[in-house]
């Protein structure tokens, strides 16, 4: 199945578009598409430039939409939206004094953290929750971006290669 996978992504997609696409996709991101890139053979600087670059992508549009589209949902007719929304609205004004304290650097640190649910897109929905200025907030996910994307970089193709050199 991995085969497959890697053989549509190479064939149909290109091996650059794939890990592109990758690291747009929310909780996967750069997370996801560095090793995606390490395992259809790219080298550590494109995965690099090329994960970053596509984790960045979606940062302006959550941080001047995400607003108006949870608005959105808490007025739908669509229960499980109207609750996430609502959960979303709560959980934000609990923390926001804490939030706010650590604004810039906190959503820095978040976005750098490379765990899932720790990205870019969490972290620039944390930025627009608690109004944060557009080029601030996009700073502080871009810097939180280049960390994590080292600190992935640095384990798939330090790590995997340490191995390599170990068993061989």
């Amino acid at each position: 199945m991995i085969d497959g996978i890697k053989t549509f992504l190479t064939d149909i997609l290109g091996r650059r578009l794939s890990v592109l696409l990758c690291s747009m996709v929310p909780i996967i991101e750069l997370r996801g598409a560095i090793p995606m890139a390490y395992a259809l053979g790219l080298p550590w600087w494109q995965a690099y430039i090329i994960s970053v670059v596509g984790n960045m992508i979606p940062v302006p549009f959550i941080l001047l939409f995400i607003k108006k589209f949870l608005v959105w949902m808490q007025n739908c007719k669509i229960k499980f939206l109207n609750k996430f929304a609502n959960w979303l609205n709560r959980k934000v004004e609990k923390n926001r004094p804490k939030i706010e304290k650590y604004a810039f650097w906190g959503v820095t640190i978040f976005v750098a953290i490379p765990l899932p649910t720790t990205g870019a897109w969490t972290g620039s929905l944390v930025a627009a929750m608690i109004d944060m200025k557009f080029w601030k907030a996009m700073l502080s996910a871009f810097i939180g971006v280049l960390i994590a994307g080292a600190v992935v970089t640095a384990v798939v193709y330090g790590g995997i290669g340490a191995l390599k050199f170990l068993a061989g």
